[in-house]
């Protein structure tokens, strides 16, 4: 196993005393104050959030199923071998179980279909019952944990020349019609138990080079989207994702933003914007003040791209401020799905989760503690110096205070004091792992 803290992080990872956490969030909520910022709703809101976090993380994308005698396609590839992987779903919840010790806040747990658990029987992805998924179930319901699901389009013998619903195979369409629908049960029975389930349908669908009928394969894409989904389902959120584009598909997707934003809108289902599935100069954050006047709700997938689609995991950054920033402009935190997405297996997948998972809170929190009356009306009155004064004064303010005492409301450590025990974890469990 790797080495532990150094003597200097960890002399930086021991935790803050409360006596510190209430002298300096005293301060940073005067400062605060001084703008017209309540500091208290803002933390009261934004440990409210709901954040779905990815289980994929756990286990690099393997999944749980029997061999299929397909390997991930799409993009879909974790890289890495740091050691510990989860390699059951005991495993995974173990871990999971470990990480919410270490997020702040209200947490869901999102799965894929790959995660069935069938006993060591093979179950091909077309035959999947709730069933498979009971012991998810009610691990979830014990926690209080929401649950959100996804079919799992990619990965397997079916997925034929780089096509699944889009295919002009009707066998091969039909198979995942049949699978897309099955997860759709499945999402409704997790509804049951937990409250509504996010069901999102993403697949990796396109061409490598020149692409000469962009046409056949979305008007079969439509119109197997429309056979899945022709039923409503009550306490199934039904979403779709686009992609710019993929590992073997790099010239053409045909799950473009521009097509699923218009089914989305004509179908009256949610879109998925995952913030690494555009062009690195493309704001996502842009997006939401375009799509929500025409849509009830979105599905966000919080997830960096470095140069590519190539899921790190969250970090702070301008990208992830401007977004978190624009959904509370609007008024739409609430109208929107909040959820993770990125598979890391270079380092400590469990410290993954609570790195991207708590990025992505800090960074709603910053968007709640902005004084935007005082920006907004500088803007109208057409006094751009003011504006961009405030901002800039905006970044001199102490989040790191106000985050720091989210989360010791939330019984969540502070600052890097959960390195310390996840070092202990890793030693205790992961490092027994093969």
């Amino acid at each position: 196993m790797p080495k532990g803290l150094s003597a200097t992080a960890g002399r930086a990872a021991r935790p803050l005393t409360p006596r510190q956490v209430s002298a300096a969030y005293e301060i940073a909520k005067e400062r605060y104050a001084a703008f017209g910022v309540d500091t208290e709703r803002a933390v009261n809101r934004v440990l409210d959030v709901p954040i779905s976090i990815q289980c994929w993380q756990a286990d690099d994308v393997r999944g749980l199923e029997a061999a299929q005698g397909a390997v991930a396609s799409g993009g879909i590839q974790a890289t890495g071998n740091y050691p510990g992987a989860a390699r059951t779903g005991d495993e995974i919840r173990q871990d999971f179980d470990q990480a919410m010790k270490w997020i702040p806040g209200r947490v869901r747990f999102n799965l894929h279909a790959m995660y069935a658990e069938t006993s060591g029987k093979r179950v091909d992805r077309d035959e999947l019952e709730p069933t498979h998924f009971a012991r998810w179930i009610d691990w979830a319901g014990e926690r209080g944990l929401g649950l959100d699901f996804n079919p799992t389009c990619f990965a397997h013998p079916m997925v034929k020349d780089g096509l699944t619903l889009s295919s002009e195979s009707k066998p091969v369409r039909d198979f995942w019609i049949r699978h897309c629908r099955a997860c759709r049960v499945i999402a409704r029975h997790m509804a049951r138990r937990v409250g509504p389930c996010v069901c999102n349908i993403w697949l990796p669908d396109g061409r490598k080079d020149s692409t000469v009928d962009r046409w056949g394969p979305r008007r079969r894409l439509a119109e197997a989207l429309d056979q899945v989904l022709a039923r409503k389902l009550p306490g199934v959120v039904d979403a779709v994702e686009s992609k710019l584009f993929g590992i073997g598909v790099e010239d053409y997707t045909v799950g473009s933003l521009e097509f699923y934003l218009a089914y989305a809108v004509s179908r009256g289902v949610t879109v998925c914007f995952d913030t690494g599935h555009f062009h690195p100069t493309e704001s996502v954050a842009d997006k939401l003040s375009s799509a929500l006047p025409f849509l009830d709700r979105v599905l966000i997938h919080a997830s960096r791209g470095v140069r590519w689609d190539s899921d790190h995991v969250v970090r702070t950054s301008d990208e992830l401020d401007a977004l978190c920033d624009e959904a509370v402009r609007g008024k739409a935190l609430d109208r929107i799905y909040w959820a993770t997405d990125f598979f890391d297996a270079s380092i400590n997948r469990v410290g993954a989760w609570v790195i991207g998972a708590r990025a992505l809170r800090k960074a709603l929190l910053r968007a709640l503690l902005e004084p935007w009356e005082l920006h907004r009306r500088a803007e109208y009155e057409g006094r751009g110096h003011d504006k961009l004064a405030l901002l800039e004064r905006r970044d001199e303010m102490p989040l790191g205070a106000v985050w720091d005492y989210a989360c010791y409301r939330a019984d969540a450590p502070t600052g890097l004091s959960w390195l310390r025990e996840l070092e202990g974890y890793e030693r205790r469990v992961l490092s027994r792992r093969g």
